[in-house]
């Protein structure tokens, strides 16, 4: 029976290897905690907030993540494809998640909101009416992702292959909408 956690607030720990074992947490805050050298098995996050956090390099497998809310978080390399799927519901605010990987998950209608997202794996994801809000998408992959009616508009440096990727209803602005032909080689000027 995992061990349940209800309306707490966690602040400035450094957590062990093993401390995310079988655990439940939810309507919990945590702050500036560290949870870089943690391997999660089996735990679950019920509309929790972690704020200043570091993930760096954390493994997060079979957690589950539900209404979780991420801010001013380090989050690289971080491989959230092994999360569980049911119910798995996330945003980002003012976080570092490069290197991380979303592959083949469902993530509609989620928010990275000010994020640097520097070669981050989308491949295969359902992004549909997701927003990327001022974010960092440099060579962050999109390869056979969802991308319908997703919001791109104020966000930078995405290479995005329209012949491999569906993008009905996508939002795009000028001069960042030219990353969707990149992969014709092609030069653009603006005379």
């Amino acid at each position: 029976m995992p061990e349940y956690f209800l309306d707490q607030e966690f602040v400035d720990l450094n957590y062990p290897t093993e401390a995310f074992q079988l655990k439940e947490f939810e309507q919990c805050r945590f702050r500036n905690c560290d949870f870089s050298i943690c391997n999660f098995i089996g735990t679950t996050f019920i509309d929790c907030l972690f704020e200043n956090c570091n993930f760096n390099d954390a493994k997060i497998n079979h957690t589950a993540l539900r209404t979780v809310q991420f801010e001013g978080c380090q989050i690289k390399n971080v491989n959230f494809a092994m999360c569980d799927k049911l119910i798995f519901e996330i945003r980002f605010l003012d976080c570092r998640l490069d290197f991380s990987k979303f592959y083949a998950l469902q993530l509609k209608n989620t928010v990275f909101e000010q994020c640097s997202l520097i070669s981050v794996d989308f491949m295969q994801t359902d992004l549909s009416k997701a927003i990327f809000n001022n974010c960092d998408l440099y060579k962050a992959e999109f390869e056979h992702a969802k991308l319908i009616q997703c919001d791109f508009r104020s966000s930078k440096n995405y290479s995005i292959n329209p012949e491999k990727t569906k993008l009905k209803g996508a939002h795009f602005s000028l001069p960042e909408v030219k990353g969707l032909l990149d992969q014709y080689n092609i030069i653009i000027t603006d005379s």
